[in-house]
């Protein structure tokens, strides 16, 4: 498995700039001012005018829906109270040393601890139930953020938050990672397979000291959008700029 880079703080500047510069852009399309509200801590990229919040994406292949540390998980009692899947995350932050420093001397046998709650976290997630509960609030803050709007080739697509957990539930599998290289370790990560690939995956970030012990949860972007655009119909022209997706057609439009 090749080694993902860490952004420099460069460009992860730039990632959060562009973030924020598609979110004024979609904030615009849809009659808001530049002083339009936000709540980034709260997934809500754009609250339109009628009070509703829509996490705005982007980006060309990948999305970071959390990077969560340890106090996180400690004190959002909705982690907790998703039957334990909030303690099972702690315990695989806490399988690793407590320093950056011990952790560089022995990796394998923080990764070989690890391999034990991050089983127990895929069997939870098999349960669509605990799936659901997990993916709302990863992607919508448990519901506060009733809309995805995703920027895709200039346009903007609105999903309503219920339409789009359940076309993720109905679709992906869960399971553990691989080992398929000498050297590696199995059981590192829990992923969200979709057809077959990789949609989405559930692992530590442990890449630096400034990223140490961290649970991070990426989602492919090609491979969300065709599964959104294939489970959720019918499509509706907003205006030039936007375009509506299943239940979000009447509730959007008739704001």
């Amino acid at each position: 498995m090749r080694k993902k880079r860490a952004l420099t703080s460069d460009a992860a500047r730039s990632v959060r700039q562009k973030g924020h510069d598609d979110a004024l852009a979609f904030a615009l399309s849809i009659g808001l001012g530049n002083d339009y509200k936000n709540d980034h801590q709260a997934k809500k990229d754009v609250i339109d005018s009628s009070g509703d919040a829509h996490s705005v994406k982007s980006g060309e292949k990948k999305w970071q829906v959390f990077l969560y540390g340890i106090g996180r998980f400690k004190s959002d009692h909705a982690f907790s109270a998703m039957n334990g899947i909030g303690d099972i995350l702690i315990r695989c932050i806490t399988s690793f040393q407590p320093t950056f420093e011990e952790y560089q001397k022995d990796k394998i046998s923080a990764k070989e601890r690890l391999r034990t709650s991050m089983r127990e976290l895929a069997d939870k997630l098999q349960d669509k139930r605990r799936l659901s509960a997990f993916l709302n609030k990863s992607l919508f803050n448990g519901g506060e953020v009733k809309y995805l709007t995703v920027k895709q080739n200039n346009f903007f697509h609105v999903f309503l938050n219920t339409d789009v957990v359940e076309a993720l539930i109905k679709n992906l599998e869960v399971c553990n990672s691989t080992a398929r290289r000498p050297g590696e370790i199995s059981e590192q990560k829990v992923l969200l397979r979709y057809e077959g690939v990789n949609l989405g995956e559930v692992e530590m970030r442990n890449d630096s000291q400034i990223h140490y012990r961290e649970i991070r949860f990426n989602m492919l972007k090609p491979k969300v959008m065709k599964l959104l655009f294939t489970e959720i119909t019918p499509k509706k022209e907003y205006n030039s700029k936007v375009f509506l997706y299943g239940k979000a057609i009447k509730k959007f439009c008739h704001r």
